[in-house]
């Protein structure tokens, strides 16, 4: 079986409904489905005529070719004086030799009885009008309850949401971690239309107007290989359909009906039309949700009427990640395979600051401690970090305040600790996670891991104070590790001066849902033969291509 996780993202404590509802339809869900899956249908349609009718024009050309040919034989035939036996004959021969006249009659049993379909109907259960079946039992309020008990979500238990792709079949798993009890398991799954390339937790209600009378709620907005982005409830189990989708599958014109047109080939202002690669929520503007896509566009959503407001070509490759301004709520920082950052404000669009890079940009980060500074991560295994007051002339001559080769591959993944500044984590494709150090300008590798995940794409430090040395990594593997950085010794001896409880040793907790054990884990501290780069690291290296 083959899996892998290519993104997570975690749902603070006391955020999800305690006892999540089981998913119903209503008259109102009903006419929603029915629109979504009409308007699938009528693609479908549309797509299976075309290519009838493109068939049928070969077959034509076809026929009149092969009709040529049979009338040059026939004239052949008759000039010749021979002749050929009737169709009829051929048919004929072909059913005796198949048993095809015969071949929906009934068959006859060993006891002369026919058989039917049914095998022997008089075997089946019969109930009078009035008697129950004991196969089709409808669950009493105890059954209900303990399905209720079974789904209940407690107020200090986190979220964990895990894009994930399985045999090739993509869904979103939640899972619910118990930080008290050691505990992580999946509460349930969601269905996906491609594979996930990215998740952003929303608090606020989309889609159906049961939603517009709340002011908070507990969602997820899904980035996938396809162009448009799903938005779905996670306090509702065994949902059909997502509650919004943004982009050309969740236009209509106006009466509630979908709309359908043919896609655009190119971009512009309305919807992506390739993969969503990066969502942003706006925590100081709840309803604006900015998304960067392969169709090198980044595009600002109204979460209240999920419509495009605006739509930004800042880069000439593809768009990878994007992160608010922690305090300036309309600026926006964007990183692109074109090897720029862009920081701009989504209100004057035209007037923005631009960086450069030696390599394709994979994360960009705001630094939520310091906000005058974002890190960027790129393909080639590096880690900057730069001034937003510095604005180079020109991306080439971008000056970072500090570069660090982090790792010899790409470094996929990367995350700022909430709680403590200067704590940052990066993963790679080279299957290892590293913890940083980089107080006072002055980085420095404080542990290194394996995990058993594969090659590393996705790793977070977890929201709330309580657990915020908790870290969720996965990747290639398919499997999620929560890493208690807290219990590391080298994490706790290297962050005792600003976190007092950290003083001491304590038994190191990793916990996990993960099937394979071949990899060993790896444990490095900078005295333990692993690297320690200092500030303005080496400025050459090569990018890798992974398989």
């Amino acid at each position: 079986m083959s899996s892998m996780i290519t993104t997570t993202a975690w749902v603070r404590r006391g955020v999800a409904a305690q006892f999540p509802t089981k998913y119903e339809i209503d008259e109102e869900e009903m006419g929603r489905i029915s629109k979504l899956a009409r308007m699938q249908l009528e693609e479908a349609q549309e797509g299976l005529s075309a290519a009838q009718d493109e068939a049928m024009d070969e077959d034509d050309k076809e026929e009149s070719t092969e009709g040529a040919d049979e009338k040059k034989e026939s004239k052949a035939g008759a000039g010749s004086g021979s002749g050929s036996a009737p169709k009829s004959t051929e048919d004929d021969d072909v059913l005796k030799e198949f048993n095809l006249d015969t071949y929906d009659d009934d068959e006859v049993d060993d006891d002369g009885e026919r058989a039917t379909m049914f095998g022997n109907v008089q075997s089946l259960a019969y109930h009078q009008p009035n008697e129950e079946d004991p196969y089709l039992v409808i669950p009493d309020d105890e059954d209900k309850n303990e399905e209720r008990e079974e789904l209940q979500i407690m107020p200090h238990d986190n979220l964990l949401l895990a894009g994930k792709v399985e045999d090739e079949v993509a869904h979103l798993e939640v899972y619910v971690y118990e930080d008290r009890a050691d505990n992580l398991y999946v509460h349930h799954d969601i269905m996906l239309p491609g594979i996930p390339l990215c998740l952003e937790w929303l608090d606020v209600p989309v889609g159906g107007k049961a939603n517009e009378e709340r002011t908070s709620g507990n969602f997820v907005a899904v980035g996938t290989m396809e162009p448009d982005i799903e938005i779905w409830d996670l306090d509702v189990v065994d949902s059909m359909y997502p509650n919004a989708i943004l982009g050309q599958g969740g236009q209509d014109k106006g009466d509630g009906q979908p709309k359908k047109s043919k896609k655009k080939s190119k971009a512009n202002d309305e919807y992506h039309i390739d993969s969503v690669l990066s969502l942003a929520a706006n925590r100081g503007h709840r309803n604006l949700l900015a998304s960067a896509s392969a169709d090198r566009t980044v595009k600002l959503w109204d979460l209240n009427t999920t419509t495009c407001a605006k739509s930004y070509s800042h880069h000439t490759d593809k768009v990878c990640s994007l992160d608010w301004h922690p305090k300036e709520a309309t600026i926006l920082l964007s990183g692109s395979y074109d090897r720029t950052i862009v920081a701009a404000d989504m209100r004057a669009p035209d007037s923005k600051a631009r960086w450069g890079v030696d390599s394709d940009v994979e994360n960009v980060r705001w630094d939520p401690h310091d906000p005058n500074y974002f890190y960027v991560t790129t393909d080639g295994g590096m880690v900057y970090r730069y001034d937003v007051r510095n604005v180079p002339a020109t991306p080439a001559e971008s000056k970072p305040v500090w570069s660090l080769q982090a790792h010899d591959s790409s470094v996929s993944s990367f995350d700022i600790n909430p709680l403590i500044a200067g704590f940052l984590v990066t993963g790679s494709t080279d299957k290892e996670v590293k913890l940083w150090n980089v107080e006072n300008d002055k980085p420095s590798l404080v542990v290194t891991r394996k995990l058993d995940v594969g090659k590393v794409f996705s790793t977070a430090f977890a929201p709330d104070p309580e657990v915020s040395f908790r870290l969720a990594v996965a990747g290639s593997k398919g499997t999620v590790q929560i890493w208690d950085a807290s219990t590391n010794g080298p994490v706790r001896r290297t962050f005792v001066s600003r976190m007092p409880d950290l003083e001491g040793d304590v038994p190191e907790r990793i916990l996990g849902i993960n099937d394979d054990d071949d990899e060993e884990s790896d444990d490095e501290g900078p005295g333990e033969g692993a690297q320690n780069p200092q500030a303005g690291g080496p400025d050459g290296w090569e990018s890798m291509d992974e398989d």
